[in-house]
Parts: C-alpha cells; sequence; structure tokens
C-alpha cells in the first residue's frame, strides 16, 4: 500500500484493536479509527474537569488584572478559551481582554496562537518545539527578571518550568482554567491494564501526559505495572501525540511511537502507518496469508477475510514468526494468556482450525508441536 493510501482506505484498521485512554476529543479519536474499520476500547484514564465559575480561577483572574502582566503564557487552546468563557462569566472579561491587551503574548503552539486570536488579540512569539519547556526557554531567552509573568496552566502543572521562571528573577501568576480529575469508569481501566497484559490489543494511543501517567499508576495500583511494561515494550504498541505525551512512557523504559505534528489527524496516521508495518505475512499448503491484528486474509480461489479471536490470532501470529519452524506445545503454553496445560492448547488449536474454515494449515508434529503447513 503506497504512503498516499495509508490512513484513508475504509478497512485500512480491519482486524485491529486499538485502546484509547484520551477523555477530551476522545469521539474525534475514535471516529477516526473506527471510519478505518479498527474496534477501539475507550478507557480514559483521567477526566478533564473545567474550573467554570470556580473561586480560585476568578481570584487568580482578578489577580492577573490588577497586577497587569508583562508577559502573558498562553500553553493551550482549550485552557485559554476556557479562561475567556469563565471571566466572561463572571463579568471580569472586557477588563481582562484590556490587560491581555497590554501584554506580551507568547504561545506554545499553533492551537494556543488560534485561541488568542480568536480573542481578538496577538502573540508576539511561539515555543520552538510546542512544549512548555520550550515556550519557558524563550521568556528567558529575552529575560523576564523583574518583570510579572502570567501562565495560563494546561491541567499538568510542571514544576519544573514555573521555577525556572521565578528563579530568573520573574513574579509569577499562574491560572488554571481547568484540572485533571479520577477517571468516570475506573472498572473500564481496569479492562484496559487486563487487555493489554493479555495482549488482546495492538496498539495504545495516549493523548496527554496525565493520562499516561494515570494508566501507569492504575496499573501498579493493580499489581499489574510489571506485565503492562512487558506488553507495552513487545506486542502492544504505544503511540503518543507528541514528546510530551510520550515522557512518562520514556521514564519507565518504553519507546512510544510519536508523529512529528503533535496533532489528532498525524496521530491517527501514525497509527495506520505502524499497525501496515505490522501486517504479517506468510505462504502455506492451502496458500498466501495474511494477518492484520486479529483479521487473517487468505488467498485461495477467491480472498477473504476471518476475524480470530485473540487467542486464536496470537497463535497464528507466532506459527507465521517460527517462520515454517516447530513451536512446541511448552513454548506455546508460555506465551498464551490462560492457556495451562496440553488439553487447553488442543482445544484452542481446535478452534483456530475451525475458524479459518481450511484443513492443512496448521499442521501437528507429532510429540513436538505445530508449524504452517
Amino acid at each position: 500500500m503506497s504512503s498516499a493510501q495509508i490512513g484513508y482506505s475504509s478497512d485500512q484498521l480491519a482486524g485491529f484493536t486499538i485502546g484509547v485512554t484520551a477523555d477530551r476529543r476522545s469521539d474525534d479519536l475514535i471516529a477516526a479509527l473506527v471510519r478505518r474499520g479498527a474496534e477501539v476500547l475507550h478507557a480514559p484514564t483521567l477526566r478533564i474537569v473545567p474550573a467554570g465559575e470556580d473561586d480560585r480561577l476568578i481570584a487568580d483572574t482578578h489577580a492577573v488584572i490588577e497586577a497587569r502582566p508583562d508577559i502573558v503564557l498562553a500553553t493551550t487552546s482549550y485552557g485559554f478559551n476556557g479562561w475567556m468563557d469563565a471571566a466572561d462569566a463572571a463579568g471580569l472579561g472586557p477588563h481582562l481582554l484590556e490587560v491581555l491587551a497590554g501584554a506580551r503574548i507568547l504561545v506554545r503552539g499553533p492551537k494556543a496562537r488560534g485561541a488568542v486570536r480568536a480573542a481578538g488579540l496577538s502573540e508576539q512569539g511561539s515555543g520552538a518545539e510546542e512544549t512548555t519547556a520550550s515556550l519557558v526557554d524563550l521568556v528567558l531567552d529575552r529575560g523576564v527578571d523583574q518583570q510579572t509573568v502570567a501562565m495560563q496552566l494546561h491541567g499538568y502543572v510542571d514544576q519544573d518550568q514555573l521555577d525556572r521562571l521565578t528563579e530568573a528573577g520573574a513574579r509569577l501568576l499562574t491560572v488554571a482554567p481547568y484540572r485533571w480529575a479520577d477517571p468516570p469508569d475506573p472498572r473500564q481501566v481496569d479492562r484496559l491494564i487486563e487487555a493489554i497484559v493479555g495482549r488482546q490489543l495492538d496498539v495504545v494511543t495516549f493523548t496527554s501526559a496525565p493520562a499516561a501517567e494515570a494508566l501507569l499508576q492504575a496499573a501498579e495500583r493493580a499489581d499489574q505495572l510489571s506485565g503492562l511494561l512487558a506488553a507495552l515494550a513487545g506486542d502492544v504498541l504505544p503511540i503518543a501525540v507528541g514528546t510530551v505525551t510520550a515522557a512518562p512512557l520514556r521514564r519507565v523504559g518504553l519507546n512510544p511511537v510519536h508523529p512529528d505534528r503533535f496533532r489528532l489527524g498525524a496521530l491517527v496516521r501514525t497509527v495506520c502507518e505502524q499497525l501496515e508495518a505490522r501486517v504479517l505475512h506468510a505462504c502455506t499448503a492451502v496458500g498466501s496469508i495474511e494477518l492484520r491484528g486479529r483479521r487473517v486474509v487468505i488467498a485461495g480461489a477467491a480472498d477473504h477475510g476471518v476475524l480470530l479471536s485473540p487467542t486464536g490470532a496470537m497463535i497464528l501470529k507466532i506459527l507465521i514468526n517460527a517462520e515454517g519452524g516447530v513451536v512446541s506445545k511448552e513454548r506455546l503454553r508460555e506465551l498464551l494468556p490462560g492457556v495451562s496445560d496440553d488439553h487447553g492448547l488442543e482445544v484452542a488449536i481446535g478452534r483456530l482450525r475451525g475458524s479459518l474454515g481450511v484443513s492443512g494449515m496448521i499442521t501437528t508434529v507429532v510429540r513436538r508441536g505445530y508449524r504452517l503447513g
């Protein structure tokens, strides 16, 4: 499949199962994946709670208006828009806009820039890498000693960056238009962890660093962290929307993939490209086969696709990777969750053969194991 086609075919992701940890904009992400044929397990590991007319947010807004800051840092479009909405609801909108118009506004990236401009304001610079750290780099390069800096936070407080500003001599004010709260359904998070550990997913997507951190913490509480990390380092691919989101995963030794552009559309495209690269091919006695997640396409008199069970797909994947070699029963039992004895393995092999609907693809090697025919 050409790169121009990747991510745009209606069956591009058919057979693949993808975990989605996002809360905000999860509907957009899920719709994009489902349109391409994927099965999705949605388990928000955190939820975003807008501060609205929260007393703390209003008090912080009053403080910004009274301080008339020299520099204003806008980090996210969602947060900046939420701040403007809350100020309007409290009757502070015109006063806040007047103060912001007199400040030097710097933004973290294009989305924050769009929110600033939508409010009728203009920015004077942006971070080079669309991260809070690069935004602070920009501020420090221009100097902040004895200047008042107002920073719109984005739910995930990076204390190191705040410390950099104050240590450089800035008088720092912060505003938090939203906060992170516990997930709406903790049981769904548990199901996500079980699916990852059981290798029932092909990819898990992450769109925020707090959500990634929350998944790791939930796995640790469930005494499943080692199993989760092993799966995410092997069969289940973690894909983050950007470098900041990937950071908590990298800290625990994982190597998540992320697109060059930190956008939802780029994330979907990366999922498509990465899963296309994981499609397995083999030649068997019944013809060539292609394994796409849980969907096997058998080329014979007519091509047809069969959706396998998670265990069946895992068995076929192991046999394909053996490249015609025999895989012992002991090795299969080690690799298959929930299969603990020869009888259970024989049942699983029998079900796989039945699902495939063709004879001769999987061969029993007496007293040794199984291989592709």
